[in-house]
């Protein structure tokens, strides 16, 4: 199985931490902006990150991707088979790939892609803003997160992996969430992002960027 794309793509990233969980090898092979690597181009026409491919098998888009991949090796799902339990899996997942994502995507691009890959300064401005618009989907999260500390069940879900991915990319732009306000919202991203799954990636992304 190869994944096209970049590490710090939260969608990337969502498919990486997915597929580590689970214990499933991929091979990442790099994709930058702009990118004409035709391997990739077949898998994602409009040069949407991540490409997928599984022999003749090609696909692109993070969800789908975990979808087959959850589907060939059942063994751990990640996806849970119960329908409540599936339909909020999903919930979560579409919250954080359209809200979560549109929120912190402008804090990363603006303090981090930008300076740093663009050559150009960021808009501060579109930064903070992004900031102001993390306010509610965390208000959100912090009203619905159980103390067991998974978003559905008892176990690790696709929900808690897709949520837990958009934070990192703001916290490389340095937005974390305030722990006075958002107490279990904090813990529960502790939690998250210092799973294996997550933590290898983060140190590696932390380390390209220069951060660390």
């Amino acid at each position: 199985m190869i994944l096209y794309g970049a590490p710090v793509s939260p969608f990337v990233r969502k498919v990486l931490a997915f597929a580590a969980e689970k214990g499933v090898a991929l091979e990442l092979v790099p994709i930058g902006l702009g990118d004409q690597n035709p391997d990739f181009l077949a898998c994602s026409p409009f040069r949407k990150m991540p490409g997928f491919s599984d022999g003749d098998f090609r696909i692109s888009d993070s969800t789908a991707i975990v979808t087959y991949i959850d589907a060939k090796h059942p063994e751990t799902p990640l996806i849970p088979s119960c329908p409540a339990d599936r339909a909020r899996t999903i919930w979560f997942d579409e919250f954080a790939d359209t809200m979560l994502t549109a929120a912190a995507g402008p804090i990363f691009f603006n303090r981090i892609v930008s300076p740093k890959f663009v050559g150009k300064p960021g808009d501060d401005a579109a930064a903070a803003k992004g900031e102001a618009d993390m306010t509610p989907l965390c208000d959100y999260l912090e009203s619905i997160i159980d103390p067991a500390g998974y978003l559905v069940g008892d176990t690790i879900t696709l929900a808690d992996i897709s949520i837990a991915s958009p934070f990192v990319n703001a916290a490389h732009a340095g937005y974390i969430p305030d722990a006075g306000a958002y107490p279990k919202l904090t813990s529960y991203l502790a939690a998250m992002h210092a799973r294996p799954s997550f933590a290898d990636w983060i140190r590696r992304e932390r380390k390209m960027l220069g951060l660390s």
